[in-house]
């Protein structure tokens, strides 16, 4: 019997990544590589949409996508907007999607996280942010990784100083709950 297609490896979880800078595109997908995740990579919401066959062309996708990581500034779609429009698909609106941006914008934060992003992570990322994700998905299988995170903190390195009360573990997760536990919100 021939048992060279036969693995003991799990699948790998699937991630697409979308981001118009070609920089950080490469960097998170390197990270997730390491992490043993299968990644596909576009540069736009537009992109993204195609590729999911959420664009007016297409009405049904053959893809298997576990996660879904979207910067949330660029130009024609924002990462805000690929978010509302993949939380409204019957398809996919059960797929975690994952902000990341440059930007500790608690406002921009609390709307992404309202509209049902699971994750806000600040870039650059880091491996250990990728390590978290993926626990999450395993706990979770796929579903509500949120809510299995629970020492997710806010980023210190703004224009005004944490107290030590307030300084985070340095991973690089934000969740809204602990944003206002640390009275970060103004």
């Amino acid at each position: 019997m021939d048992t060279s297609n036969f693995s003991c490896d799990p699948p790998k979880l699937h991630v697409l990544v979308v981001d118009d800078n070609n920089i950080d595109r490469k960097l998170i997908q390197k990270l997730l590589e390491i992490s043993s995740f299968k990644v596909t990579v576009v540069d736009s919401g537009s992109k993204a949409l195609q590729y999911l066959g959420l664009d007016e062309e297409n009405t049904s996708s053959q893809f298997d996508v576990n996660l879904i990581i979207s910067d949330y500034s660029m130009p024609g779609m924002t990462g805000f907007e690929l978010l509302k429009k993949i939380k409204n698909s019957s398809t996919f609106k059960d797929i975690p999607v994952v902000i990341m941006s440059s930007e500790n914008n608690l406002t921009r934060i609390n709307r992404c996280l309202e509209e049902g992003a699971e994750e806000y992570l600040l870039k650059p990322v880091k491996l250990s942010d990728v390590n978290r994700l993926k626990e999450s998905i395993n706990k979770s299988g796929s579903q509500h990784m949120g809510q299995h995170e629970q020492d997710q903190s806010v980023d210190c390195h703004g224009p005004t100083p944490c107290s030590p009360e307030q300084k985070p573990k340095q991973n690089g997760l934000l969740k809204l709950d602990e944003l206002i536990a640390t009275n970060s919100i103004n």
